[in-house]
This record gives structure tokens, C-alpha cells and sequence, in this order.
């Protein structure tokens, strides 16, 4: 794993590359009661069900389960418009706000596993500026962790992945930005357990900030704290 055999903080980029839910915004609360809900509606057991949701698109999470006589674009469907309905608790994670809007708006994007609305509706929940860049659910035809979103994402950069850092938090994604040649910060904010990874991890943005160098280039470097 290459990606992972050098500090993302030793190192400087031509963009960034941001998962959304978790990475920059905290969902949490609002997708597991929406997610809860239906996963009890088809007789799942909720608690082993809500570790398997994040970060993978909704329609791949239904199909994985193979459940008889549940068709999961529909089902998918009818979450997404459950989930836009409900953003109470959605909110930036800390640092988030100031770290993106430091950042040359040419340089990164969104690549989130969320469709567009959804997408739209919790950036706007928690404050947070629709970037110039987006890749949602739509863009894609295999999700994380397949790493067509994260070359897309750097395509709409004018970027090479290599030439990236991504940012994620949960392993689906990280695979995703591994399998796509990026290196990856891990963002540890939202984290009930432990994640076991060699990449880079924060807490959230609170002590970061994002250092340009002559050459067009950013890098990620602590601050106090």
C-alpha cells in the first residue's frame, strides 16, 4: 500500500479531494435514524445493519443485501428523499468551514457517495458553500469503494489522482482513494471505534491549515493544539 508508506503532512498537492458525510460534515445522527428506521421496517437487525451504511452508495448498501422482493433503486430512492427531509443535527465538522474556504476553489472538490439533492441539502445544513467541483452518486456507475469517483474527481480537477490527497473517514472510501493511486488523510472526528489504517490521520481541521508553496501546490500543516 504506497499510499500509505509516507506522512500525507511530509508532502505537498496540487488539489484535495473531500468524501462529504463524516469527512466534513457530521450526518451521523440524521442518516442513522433514517437508515434505523428502514432497516427495522424489513426486519434487519439494526445494530449489526448501521456499521455497513456509511460511505457506500445507498443503492449499493440495499443490493449487498439481497433481500427477496426488494428492488434497490427504490428502496433507495425512498430513503434519499427521507434523508433530505431530515437534516436536524447536520453541522460542519469543526475547522471545516474556515480549512475549505482557505482553500483556491480550482483546487478541490467534493466526491461524495450521496446524491446530488441529498448532497445539496446537507452542505446547505451545515453551512458549508457548494464548491466549484462536485462528483455525487449520479456521476458514477460503481461506488466506493471502486475508485472511479476519486479519478473523476481529479479529472474535473485537470489533475492526476497521484498528484492528490484525499480525505475520508470510513474504509469504503478509503479504499476507494487507495485503488485510485491518491494518497489519503483519515479524518477521525465521527469515529466510534477506532479505525486500524497507515495513513495520515486528524481529528478534524481545528489545528490544521492548508500551506501553499511557490510551485501551485498545497500542504496540509499543523498548527497549535
Amino acid at each position: 500500500m504506497s499510499a500509505a508508506s509516507s506522512s500525507a503532512f511530509t508532502k505537498a498537492y496540487s488539489g484535495f479531494l473531500f468524501d462529504m458525510d463524516g469527512t466534513i460534515i457530521n450526518s451521523i445522527a440524521a442518516a442513522e435514524r433514517v437508515w434505523g428506521n428502514w432497516a427495522r421496517s424489513k426486519g434487519l437487525d439494526v445494530e449489526k445493519f448501521m456499521p455497513t451504511m456509511h460511505g457506500k452508495r445507498g443503492v449499493d448498501t440495499i443490493g449487498q443485501l439481497n433481500l427477496p422482493g426488494v428492488d434497490p433503486v427504490a428502496e433507495s430512492a425512498g430513503i434519499v428523499e427521507a434523508e433530505i427531509a431530515d437534516v436536524e443535527g447536520v453541522v460542519a465538522l469543526p475547522g471545516a468551514i474556515d480549512f475549505l474556504a482557505s482553500l483556491p476553489p480550482e483546487r478541490w472538490a467534493i466526491v461524495t457517495s450521496s446524491p446530488y439533492r441529498l448532497a445539496m441539502a446537507r452542505l446547505d445544513a451545515a453551512g458549508i458553500p457548494v464548491p466549484r467541483f462536485i462528483v455525487t452518486a449520479e456521476d458514477v456507475k460503481v461506488g466506493k469503494p471502486d475508485p472511479q469517483c476519486y479519478i473523476l474527481g481529479a479529472e474535473r480537477l485537470g489533475l492526476r489522482t497521484s498528484d492528490c490527497l484525499v480525505f475520508e473517514d470510513v474504509m469504503a472510501g478509503i479504499k476507494a482513494g487507495e485503488a485510485a493511486g491518491a494518497d489519503v488523510m483519515v479524518i477521525t472526528a465521527t469515529h466510534s471505534h477506532p479505525v486500524e489504517t497507515g495513513h495520515s490521520t486528524l481529528l478534524n481541521y481545528e489545528n490544521v491549515r492548508a500551506h501553499p508553496d511557490g510551485d501551485g501546490k498545497m500542504s496540509v500543516v499543523r498548527t497549535s493544539g
